[in-house]
């Protein structure tokens, strides 16, 4: 895929194929709301509290996902230079703040440990915004992501960027999905689960903790306030507990944002079960 579903969105990337590891950034129209969901155990993020329903700034300009575990966190302050340049952010007597929530997986592991998106990566990811739009493949945050991480160096397989769209009539909700789960992209043939607990029943898998993750924003041009974009988010992993087996393990930090864009009015379950059907297709794109 080229072109994000929903209009106004557009999707760059700054990618260390070296260092195997990256960033990504979805650049919003003006006015978009936005909340999250973030489950698992080991979570890396930022501004993430703000998105919560009862607080006060409900729109964001962009959202960050990228490599590099909590280290990488640090490309958001490229990107928030992008968007002060720009006049973009919260009014305040001292300029715009950008409000950017950033999203995290770990991927240090599988190039460069000392590698880590930086804030020249994050702007740059920001500018690409305006140039070609990939969608898929081990790119941007994607770059070192993998899934199978539970069978050792040996069984994983190359995760990366999975993307996916559902419409009802004029409603859109797209996922851009950066997937690095520890465990097996679920095509809800086989029985994952059953094997899930086997492979769980051996002590030596515990040994690497919290070095896994599967993140992403799932976007709709349904008009929502921060209350149901939560509540999409919330719909997000009923889509990567059906996509990944097992799902929101202590050694992940899933988590998604949900944006909305408001041009069309629908009901909420509409939108949550577009969710869930578009994060589970973009989640085992992954794996064709």
């Amino acid at each position: 895929m080229t072109t994000f579903g929903v209009a106004g969105i557009r999707v760059g990337h700054w990618s260390d194929f070296e260092g195997r590891t990256g960033c990504t950034v979805v650049d919003l129209p003006p006015g978009t709301v936005a909340s999250y969901e973030a489950r698992g155990g080991a979570p890396a993020s930022r501004e993430l509290e703000l998105l919560e329903p009862g607080k006060a700034v409900s729109a964001i300009d962009g959202v960050v996902l990228t490599g590099g575990s909590a280290f990488g966190l640090a490309a958001a302050d490229g990107v928030m230079r992008y968007y002060r340049e720009l006049g973009r952010g919260v009014q305040t007597p001292a300029g715009p703040v950008p409000i950017v929530p950033t999203l995290a997986l770990f991927d240090l592991m599988a190039g460069d440990p000392s590698a880590a998106p930086d804030s020249e990566a994050g702007y740059a990811a920001a500018l690409a915004c305006q140039g070609e739009q990939i969608l898929e493949g081990q790119v941007g945050a994607g770059t070192g992501a993998y899934v199978g991480h539970w069978r050792g160096p040996q069984g994983r397989r190359a995760g990366g960027l999975g993307y996916a769209e559902h419409r009802l009539g004029e409603v859109v909700v797209a996922c851009l999905a950066v997937v690095n789960a520890f465990g097996d992209i679920d095509d809800g043939r086989a029985d994952v689960s059953f094997d899930a607990v086997g492979i769980l029943s051996d002590p030596s898998l515990f040994g690497e903790s919290r070095a896994h993750t599967t993140i992403g924003i799932v976007a709709t041009n349904a008009r929502l306030d921060k209350v149901g974009c939560r509540v999409v988010a919330q719909g997000a992993h009923d889509g990567l507990a059906r996509a990944v087996t097992p799902p929101h393990t202590q050694f992940d930090g899933d988590g998604f944002i949900a944006a909305s864009t408001g041009q069309v009015e629908t009901h909420i379950d509409i939108v949550r079960l577009l969710a869930l059907a578009a994060v589970t297709d973009a989640v085992r794109s992954v794996a064709k």
